[in-house]
């Protein structure tokens, strides 16, 4: 379930560092964090897909990995960003 490329270039031009900038950790959150909420979605009706959950659950340790690694090279780049995405409430 990849997004659609133009949602996803629409995300990448939103959360990039520079111009030609797709592969920051910011851009990658943004991109796993729209994958997480259009599986939330899916599983609101297909309650028992268990093998798109383990998918689910490998995005949100992949996300939680770079959150982290961000958080430990630019605490103001993760603080903006979990700001703008809501996350970490």
């Amino acid at each position: 379930m990849a997004l659609a490329a133009d949602s996803k270039q629409q995300v990448v031009a939103t959360y990039r560092v520079h111009k030609t900038d797709t592969g920051s950790p910011e851009v990658q959150v943004a991109i796993l964090s729209q994958r997480i909420l259009q599986l939330q979605d899916h599983f609101k009706l297909h309650g028992k897909d268990h093998h798109s959950r383990r998918g689910l659950l490998s995005m949100v340790a992949r996300r939680r990995r770079l959150l982290k690694y961000l958080k430990s090279r630019n605490p103001e780049r993760y603080k903006n960003l979990i700001q703008s995405l809501g996350i970490r409430r």
